[in-house]
């Protein structure tokens, strides 16, 4: 099935608001935003299908108008079936000057043979502001599917004043690179990954904030860099996908999206 998703967030009155929005099944746009008062958008992208199948095609762009504040929530998590060619999602996210993203969907389950690639692209402006998760899974423990998938492709591409700064390139393929090795996922069965745009502040105290954090959960591995100009990229190894999605929206809410932080490149924190 090909599917199309085209969102755009306007300002009005101080407030940023759903100006416009198209899709085809099997998704539905929701507004979920409880304060409507308050100023940021909140969205959810619902879909009727349950999950990605065989040969489904996405295309999801995503527009926010200057000064504005959207966040995207997901309806459940994703769970891509079995499959013999594959399927594919596009995403475009443009974030105007002054304006704020995030988007931290909940945790990717793929089946047995299951095969997918994702491509996203994120053009970021003058004071921008990014917050982008994702995280996946080993597959269905339950079902002895753990690494049972075929390939799991995720390419994103983030631009700021047109300019390439950060390309996050995540390929999963069980069957060719044993995902328990050195240097792979040694032993865990989840991974998250967020990476955070922002602007000049405090990034010792943003840092020290976020790690604080991550130390205190237990059963994870994790690490903090600073890499572009003003960029922190976020990587955790885990064994559940509830504890790993709850972390990355506690570190959402750490950073609070909607002030500026401060980010340096050259710093790293491993734990």
């Amino acid at each position: 099935m090909k599917a199309h998703v085209h969102i755009q967030a306007a300002e009005r009155n101080g407030i940023t608001c759903l100006h416009q929005s198209y899709c085809t099944p099997p998704f539905k746009v929701a507004n979920i935003t409880e304060d409507k008062k308050a100023g940021p958008l909140h969205l959810m992208l619902m879909s009727s299908s349950p999950g990605i199948l065989d040969e489904d095609d996405y295309q999801i762009k995503i527009h926010v108008d200057e000064s504005c504040h959207l966040q995207l929530h997901s309806q459940s998590y994703q769970r891509l079936f079995n499959m013999k060619k594959g399927a594919t999602q596009c995403m475009e996210v443009d974030v105007q000057k002054d304006a704020s993203f995030v988007y931290i969907p909940h945790p990717t389950v793929p089946h047995e043979q299951a095969a997918f690639t994702a491509r996203n692209k994120i053009y970021l402006q003058h004071n921008s502001r990014l917050i982008w998760g994702e995280i996946l899974t080993c597959g269905r423990k339950l079902n002895g599917e753990q690494f049972s998938f075929a390939k799991y492709h995720s390419i994103t591409d983030i631009y700021h004043n047109n300019r390439l700064v950060i390309k996050e390139n995540l390929l999963v393929q069980p069957a060719l690179v044993n995902v328990h090795g050195i240097g792979q996922w040694e032993g865990h069965s989840h991974q998250a990954s967020m990476i955070i745009w922002g602007n000049a502040e405090a990034l010792s105290s943003v840092c020290d904030s976020l790690y604080n954090y991550l130390q205190q959960q237990s059963d994870i591995t994790f690490g903090i860099s600073a890499v572009a100009q003003d960029a922190l990229v976020i990587r955790i190894l885990g064994y559940r996908a509830e504890q790993l999605f709850n972390c990355l929206h506690a570190l959402a809410t750490l950073l609070n999206v909607n002030r500026k932080v401060s980010v340096k490149a050259g710093a790293t924190y491993v734990h």
